[in-house]
This record gives C-alpha cells, sequence and structure tokens, in this order.
C-alpha cells in the first residue's frame, strides 16, 4: 500500500520543516509550499491525499488558495491559523476547510487530526455501496452515492465534512447525536473536550441550508443534548 501524501503549505520554513518531522515518523510522504500559488503548481504535477494550509500567507492566502483548490480538488483540508474565535473558523470552513486548528498547536494534535480526516475518507470510501441511496426531508434531498444535495432542486455545495454531518444525522431520523457523539462518528477519532468544530460546521451547514436555528425544518437542536434530524 502506497503512503499517503500530505502537502503542508505554510510561509514559515521552520513550520513547515517541523510538521513534516512529524508526519514523516507516521509514514506519510510530505511534500512542501512556502505559499498558495506554489501549493496549487504542486497539486498539478501531484496526488495529494490531505492538505495542510496556513491562513496568513503572502502572495495568496489561505482562503483564496482554498477557493480556488475547491474548485478542482476535494481531498480534505485542514486550516492553520494564529486566529482562534468562532467567527475566523466558520470563515475558513466556508471557503472549503474540513478541519481548522490554532497556532500555536502541539504537533500530536495536529497530527491526530491528519489521521482522524485520512481515516474518514477511507471509511466513506469504502461505505459507498452500488445503487443511488436518497434520504428525503421535506424539500431536501441528500444522495448519500453521489455526495449531492438538492434543496428546492437546487444544488446545496457543502464540504466534505458538512455533507458527512448531514448524512449522519438524517441516516439516524429521530436519534439525537451529542457533539461528542458527532465527532466520533463523522471524524473517526476521539473528542477534544475543549473543540468546537462540530458546533461550526453545523451553524455553516445550516446557513447553507437556510436552516433558521429559531424554527429549524431539517437540524433539530435538542438543548443540553445535542442534534437531530425529525423522523
Amino acid at each position: 500500500m502506497e503512503n499517503k501524501v500530505i502537502l503542508v503549505t505554510d510561509d514559515d520554513q521552520d513550520i513547515r520543516n517541523m510538521i513534516k518531522i512529524y508526519l514523516q515518523n507516521e509514514n506519510y510522504d510530505v511534500l512542501l509550499a512556502k505559499n498558495g500559488k506554489e501549493a496549487i503548481e504542486i497539486l498539478e504535477d501531484h496526488t495529494v491525499d490531505l492538505l495542510i494550509l496556513d491562513i496568513m500567507m503572502p502572495e495568496m492566502d489561505g482562503m483564496e488558495t482554498c477557493y480556488k483548490i475547491r474548485e478542482r480538488w476535494r481531498m480534505p483540508i485542514l486550516f492553520l491559523s494564529a486566529k482562534g474565535e468562532d467567527m475566523d473558523k466558520i470563515m475558513g470552513l466556508s471557503a472549503g476547510a474540513d478541519d481548522y486548528i490554532t497556532k500555536p498547536f502541539n504537533p500530536l494534535e495536529l497530527t491526530a487530526r491528519v489521521k482522524a480526516n485520512l481515516r474518514r475518507v477511507d471509511l466513506f470510501n469504502k461505505d459507498i455501496e452500488t445503487g443511488d441511496v436518497t434520504i428525503t426531508i421535506d424539500d431536501l434531498i441528500i444522495n448519500i452515492d453521489t455526495h449531492q444535495v438538492l434543496l428546492n432542486g437546487a444544488e446545496v455545495h457543502l464540504t466534505k465534512t458538512e455533507f458527512d454531518i448531514l448524512a449522519l444525522l438524517a441516516s439516524n431520523k429521530g436519534i439525537v447525536f451529542n457533539i461528542e457523539k458527532i465527532y466520533n462518528r463523522v471524524w473517526k477519532d476521539e473528542f477534544f473536550v475543549t473543540d468546537n468544530t462540530v458546533t461550526v460546521h453545523i451553524r455553516k451547514l445550516r446557513e447553507k441550508l437556510k436552516d433558521d436555528y429559531k424554527n429549524p425544518k431539517y437540524i433539530k437542536t435538542i438543548w443540553g443534548v445535542g442534534y437531530k434530524v425529525e423522523r
């Protein structure tokens, strides 16, 4: 089995090299880019399984790079940022990222996030069966096989993580999932107690589905418990 290929994009050479060492210790092949333009050039010539992308970079910042990459590629993208506010995370996820980690970070946590995102992709690919599997919630149609979501006949463009959360809840109508269970099932990893990644993803998912959080049509909040899709 070939090693997974990780592309690390950061304008700080020390950070690039440090991440490379930790990932190589986990038997990943690592490519390095110092800015977004260079990252896109590498993607043109190499198959990359996951991209680690710094937000604050010269020439082409991480947000713009992410938008351009999402026009052509669908590998998981993990953002690195010195900003940890929810709004910054929402902006990053809106650009098409699947995960977000704040600087300064623990390299072991970063490695764990990389493993979780790659494992999620592998398990999703194994779970796809032949045939057309669709879930309908009022005027929302979710096609599990094609990864397509239609709202009132118009396609809704979700990131892979947003789709996985929606598919999890929609496939288990009536069942309440707390944040930890969602993280365990979607990221295939242990939940970090201080991590609000799930909440941010659901907030963005609701925005894309035009699902009013005060009177939600699709994703219901069970206060103090978690989230569910009604039967």
